[in-house]
């Protein structure tokens, strides 16, 4: 006679797993497009984010040669935020959440 196999049975707490999603922030992520110039979108991202010039440029440069940037991240509102100052501004910009 041979014994059953168990099951073993896991649960998952569903607040425990609702906060690895929650944990992970927000994008505001910025397109290439054939309007702006490189220049004014590297002032963009001065003027909006605080960064550096040596910051700003190296994101400038992710949009141009690769077609997109990560400028910014947070709770879902700030970066709603985010992407509204960008559209004011005149850029392509959309968030995402990873």
């Amino acid at each position: 006679m041979t014994t059953p196999v168990g099951h073993q049975q896991t649960q998952v707490d569903p607040a425990t797993e609702a906060v690895g999603v929650e944990d992970k922030p927000w994008q505001t992520v910025v397109w290439n497009d054939p309007v702006n110039l490189m220049s004014y979108v590297t002032y963009v991202f001065q003027k909006l984010f605080g960064y550096s010039r040596d910051k700003a440029t190296e994101l400038m440069l992710d949009v141009h040669h690769k077609g997109k940037a990560i400028v910014s991240s947070g709770s879902k509102e700030k970066v709603e935020g985010d992407v509204a100052k960008l559209h004011a501004a005149g850029l392509w910009a959309t968030m995402q959440h990873p």
